[in-house]
């Protein structure tokens, strides 16, 4: 699925292609001085460092978090990435950007990504299915998910538990919608978006903060109420409360709606992590 995302994604315009190459050429990773109009992909694996995944090295080259710039980072495996490595990326998600700063030099490189990371429930991964669980659930699954700190965690807006896959799934018959129409959508959101934000410096929704987030994304009454009772209910943080705000604009963008209504606000919500990791 993670795979299929960029698919998805609609291609980079002139200028953002200009910034992606430029962070490919800084790599050495940019073939041929050939600028691509795809969205970048990387998926380093859960042994990577703090200078691969952020950047560093004696001559501070851009790590995995800038060579996704305008794309998107998947981190597998999530909980099996070194914590002080995930926590590393706490900063860049937050500003889009990061910092690697050596003794004779401050290098930023710009990091605003889709993050998209996937774990199991456990280190065994059969915490749901009684036959095959451990004989340490469901304590595994709490020092397990314990690995990742509560911080990285609010800064994912969609927490989404998808079940096992089974050998009868597979013969089903395919989806109704695939991934040309689901792109189709995403397009038009996004067209949206930059008509919205076309005086500003920002891009998309995610970019959007303080009182212009409000303007833009203000739920109506009802709306209000719920995310009032919800902020309260599941102890949002600032931070959560933001993101919220965030995603209802776009879901509410993908309906074609003006403006943000409580169906929204609920939906977004729904995405939210409920049980705080310790």
């Amino acid at each position: 699925m993670a795979n299929c995302l960029p698919g998805i994604l609609p291609e980079l315009t002139p200028g953002e292609a200009l910034e992606t190459s430029m962070v490919a050429s800084v790599a050495g990773t940019l073939e041929g001085g050939r600028i691509s109009r795809a969205r970048p992909f990387r998926n380093p694996h859960h042994s990577a460092s703090m200078a691969a995944l952020v950047g560093g090295g004696q001559k501070a080259r851009p790590g995995e978090v800038s060579m996704a710039h305008l794309g998107v980072l998947f981190l597998d495996e999530l909980p099996e990435f070194q914590r002080a490595v995930l926590d590393s990326l706490r900063q860049p998600l937050e500003t889009g950007e990061v910092t690697v700063a050596r003794a004779n030099a401050h290098v930023t490189f710009p990091a605003r990504v889709q993050l998209v990371a996937a774990m199991n429930p456990c280190r065994c991964g059969h915490l749901g299915d009684p036959a095959l669980a451990c004989s340490r659930a469901p304590r595994c699954a709490a020092d397990y998910q314990a690995k990742v700190s509560g911080p990285l965690l609010d800064r994912i807006d969609l927490h989404v538990e998808v079940q096992a896959v089974t050998a009868a799934d597979l013969v089903l018959p395919p989806p109704v919608e695939g991934s040309v129409e689901v792109a189709a959508r995403v397009a038009a959101a996004r067209a949206v978006q930059t008509r919205r934000y076309a005086n500003s410096s920002v891009r998309t929704n995610a970019e959007v903060d303080g009182e212009r987030l409000e303007d833009v994304a203000g739920p109506d009454q009802t709306g209000r109420e719920l995310l009032a009772q919800a902020a309260a209910a599941m102890k949002l943080s600032a931070r959560g409360y933001t993101r919220v705000l965030r995603v209802a604009r776009t879901i509410a963008d993908l309906e074609g709606a003006d403006r943000v209504g409580r169906v929204h606000v609920a939906e977004a919500l729904s995405y939210r992590r409920r049980a705080p990791v310790n």
